[in-house]
């Protein structure tokens, strides 16, 4: 399917983004013939790619991925969502099945991604189930739990110096250079169909009912904007009633979106404990903000200590995740002191990432 420019109409077979500088999207937006998702035999065998009438993608290679738990969490008088049981521990294997998917689609024989970590062990894995090479570029301090998943999938892997964004520079350096097709969890397409999916199963696991609110983690968008996207194709398919609100979650020091929507300079310092959404600069702010004024959603940044606190409790109720999952629930605490979330709503909570990677 082909790609068009949502800023300045732009199209083209296959890039990784316009000529105009801005993120590309499908251009067409696939729906089920259903009117009803009754009869639409969605079966859960199939993982995400049971809801393969709503990709642009076709499935080309896949590890199982899909159907993670929907739990209740009483502490939390919330649902959580289960995405660190994917098969590399992070719900970015959602984006990594659709992606190197598309990159067999068009013919791409070797991958290129830039990471911290979770989306590199995704891509590289995804990439050596498709038997296509990889080249992951990590910050020089990247966890060794993370670093080796890539290493061990015979992923090439590039350590590189100083911020996040350099990394990504030196990165794009390689595309730009002709190395490698750019497999982005922040600016491809592809990827965003894939974690798209992740509402089409929390509708699904609810009766095709949508919760009020969905509370995520927050940096260059993936889980949000997927989120977004695949609720927005629900109520487009007449699938559910409404969008549920949309909550995110940001780390202090590195919120930039918060601190859009809500002109505070925070005190409490740099969050480097979640170390998943350290991003300053997001290439999909204009569709994230679009994201939470069409769903009535917000975004407040959450401090390291309060991240801190937020694991604890969650591994000490049973869920194992890494320290960057914590950021959401903990969010939830404070959305619910600011009257945002009402104590009667229903509200789900994703964790992203497991604890065996910290």
């Amino acid at each position: 399917m082909s790609l068009r420019c949502p800023a300045c109409g732009g199209t083209y077979g296959d890039r990784w983004r316009c000529r105009c500088g801005s993120p590309l999207r499908f251009e067409d937006r696939p729906l089920p013939s259903a009117p009803d998702p009754t009869e639409a035999g969605i079966d859960p065998r199939e993982g995400l790619w049971a809801f393969s009438d709503f990709l642009p993608v076709e499935r080309r290679v896949s590890l199982g991925e899909g159907y993670t738990p929907l739990v209740d969490a009483p502490m939390w008088d919330a649902a959580f969502k289960l995405e660190y049981v994917l098969p590399t521990g992070s719900f970015k294997d959602r984006g990594a099945t659709t992606v190197i998917s598309r990159a067999l689609e068009v013919g791409a024989d070797r991958v290129i991604e830039d990471s911290s970590g979770n989306a590199g062990a995704a891509i590289a894995t995804y990439a050596a189930r498709a038997g296509t090479d990889a080249e992951i570029y990590v910050p020089a301090d990247v966890k060794e739990a993370k670093l080796r998943a890539i290493r061990r999938s015979g992923a090439d892997i590039v350590r590189v110096e100083g911020s996040r964004g350099d990394v990504t520079d030196a990165c794009l350096d390689a595309v730009e250079a002709g190395e490698g097709w750019y497999a982005s969890h922040a600016w491809n397409p592809a990827f965003f169909a894939g974690t798209a999916t992740m509402a089409y199963e929390i509708a699904h696991q609810r009766g095709w009912s949508a919760p009020d609110a969905v509370v995520t983690p927050l940096g260059h968008g993936t889980m949000f904007l997927g989120a977004y996207r695949g609720f927005r194709q629900l109520l487009d398919a007449g699938w559910i009633d409404r969008l549920p609100k949309l909550l995110a979650a940001q780390a202090t020091g590195y919120a930039p979106i918060a601190t859009t929507l809500h002109s505070e300079t925070d005190a409490s310092g740099d969050n480097e404990a979640a170390d998943g959404i350290r991003i300053r600069e997001p290439v999909q702010r204009p569709a994230i903000l679009e994201a939470i004024e069409e769903s009535d959603g917000d975004a407040i940044a959450v401090s390291e200590s309060d991240t801190e606190a937020e694991l604890d409790r969650l591994h000490e109720a049973g869920f194992y995740t890494e320290s960057t999952c914590a950021v959401a629930p903990a969010a939830l605490r404070t959305y619910r002191d600011r009257g945002v979330i009402d104590s009667d709503d229903d509200v789900v909570v994703p964790l992203s990432g497991s604890g065996l990677k910290q």
